[in-house]
Order: C-alpha cells, then sequence, then structure tokens
C-alpha cells in the first residue's frame, strides 16, 4: 500500500514537472513574438489574417487626414495604400495621436505607424524604424503682426504651443526651458487654440508648420529650420524583424520608380508646390 501510494506521488511530481516544462515552453514561444509591452506581427500572420493595421494621423492635412467623405488622405496614407497593396491585404487605418504613437506599437493596436514619425535616439529605444522616406526640420510659426524670428531672449509672458509626445515638445524643454510650453494632444486642438491666439506661436514639424502658414493667411514662419536635419520613417513593435526587413525591401525597390516623387506630386503639391520637393522626398532609404 505505501508503495502505491509512493508510486502515486512520484507520479504526480512528475506530472507536475512536465507541465512545468510546458508552461515555460509556451510562455517562452510567446516571447518570442512579443514587443515590449505587447505582442507583434509577422509578416506571414499579417498575410494570413489578411488585414494590416497601420496608424495614421486623422487630423494633420497634407499628411493624414479624413476629408469630407470620411476617408483618409495624404503623403503617409498614400505610402500605406501600397503597403497593403504589395502584402496582399487590406489596410485598416487606426487613428492616431502624437502621444500615443509608440503605446500603440507596444499594445499591439498596430503593426506599423505612419504618422511623421521623426527617427530619435530615444524612439529607437522604444521601437524600430525602418528606412526613412522625408527629411524634416523643427520650425516656427507665429502670426504676421508679432513674427518670431528668433528664439533668444524670450518674453517669459508669452507661451508656445506644442503637440505632446513630439520632438518639438523635447527640444525645447531641454534647450529652452523657460519658453512656457502650452501643450495639447491633437493637431486640431492646436490649430484652433493658435487661431485664437492664446500663443504667439506654435513649433511643430517645419513641413507642419510651413503647411500651415501657406493654408492660413496671417501667419508666417519666421524660423525655418530649428535644431538639427531629421528624418521621418515608418515605426514597428521592437523586435518585429520580419515587417521592418519587409518594409526595407519596400522602399529600397519602391526607388526604381520613384514612388515617393509620385506621392508628393499626389498629396503635397497642392499645399508646397513644386518648390520643397528635392528638399522633402527620400527615396529608396537614402538621404542626401
Amino acid at each position: 500500500m505505501r508503495a502505491i501510494t509512493k508510486i502515486k506521488r512520484l507520479a504526480a511530481v512528475l506530472l507536475t514537472m512536465v507541465l512545468g516544462f510546458g508552461l515555460v515552453a509556451c510562455t517562452d514561444a510567446a516571447a518570442s513574438s512579443s514587443g515590449k509591452n505587447g505582442s507583434f506581427r509577422t509578416v506571414d500572420e499579417i498575410k494570413q489574417n489578411g488585414t494590416i493595421n497601420i496608424g495614421v494621423f486623422s487630423d494633420k492635412n497634407p499628411f493624414g487626414y479624413v476629408d469630407e467623405n470620411g476617408k483618409y488622405q495624404g503623403y503617409d496614407v498614400y505610402f500605406a495604400e501600397r503597403i497593403g497593396k504589395d502584402l496582399g491585404v487590406k489596410v485598416n487605418f487606426v487613428s492616431t495621436e502624437a502621444a500615443n504613437r509608440i503605446e500603440y506599437l507596444q499594445t499591439g493596436k498596430v503593426d506599423i505607424i505612419l504618422a511623421n514619425f521623426t527617427v530619435t535616439k530615444e524612439r529607437q529605444e522604444e521601437v524600430d524604424f525602418a528606412l526613412p522616406y522625408m527629411n524634416v526640420a523643427l520650425g516656427v510659426v507665429s502670426r504676421n503682426d508679432k513674427v518670431i524670428t528668433s528664439l533668444d531672449n524670450w518674453n517669459k509672458n508669452d507661451s508656445m504651443i506644442v503637440i505632446s509626445g513630439t520632438t518639438a515638445e523635447t527640444y525645447l524643454i531641454e534647450n529652452y526651458p523657460d519658453i512656457p510650453l502650452q501643450k495639447f494632444d491633437s493637431y486640431a486642438t492646436a490649430k484652433e487654440a493658435f487661431e485664437n491666439g492664446t500663443s504667439v506661436a506654435w513649433a511643430n514639424d517645419n513641413t507642419e508648420v510651413i503647411a500651415f502658414s501657406l493654408q492660413n493667411p496671417g501667419y508666417t514662419v519666421g524660423i525655418p529650420s530649428l535644431g538639427s536635419s531629421d528624418t521621418i520613417a515608418p515605426a514597428v513593435t521592437k523586435g518585429n524583424t520580419t515587417l521592418a526587413d519587409w518594409i526595407n525591401g519596400e522602399i529600397e525597390g519602391l526607388e526604381a520608380e520613384q514612388f515617393f516623387h509620385a506621392d508628393y506630386d499626389a498629396t503635397l503639391t497642392a499645399t508646397y508646390g513644386s518648390e520643397y520637393k528635392e528638399s522633402l522626398v527620400v527615396e529608396g532609404g537614402k538621404v542626401k
């Protein structure tokens, strides 16, 4: 009887060990396709599903916005649609704001971020960037009756509008900590506040402030380039090498047809004309 009891106990121990090993193995397998704080999908998984989720802006004309018919439009959207076509899947556009771009990747809400995402060292610790497809710097727009041409000797009673989670916010905090910042989560609310005169200037990507001044009479970009020049690139969840590699191959392959020049012509020319094309567009991931 005691022998049988011992055998049962031994069997129970062995079963526990086997189950424990299986649990660890499953956990390791899950971790192999898991990004920081969330999961990601490989290229094969996306193809099998038939849909790719791409985060874009819905209120940042002409880069990512929703038109009067409820359709996504813009420079980033044009590229996103080509990605879907070449992958052979449907694109599900996910509206994002600047402050939640990283979060959406880490939580698996999107597979790719194509939302005017500037490459920085800090962001590279959180996400993986593919090759760039656009050049960018920071700029400052202000009203014609008080054009801001320098951030030196700033009037402490004046505030500067920024979008939370953008490089403009980071740059000003690090380099001009005495400038009071008025922060907004969306471009629409920032635009409305700026037009209502709550701040004397708005710091953002120079492409964005130039577009604003061209689309809204009475405003001037007094500082067209602030700080260093950077690049815009697609971002994927940290560790999703299959998708990052596929996007890199896509960007390199599209150079032959000058895809991003065509993208500019289709989505940006109405705003910028042809003047800025060669300075903004990056083909094949090759920054000049």
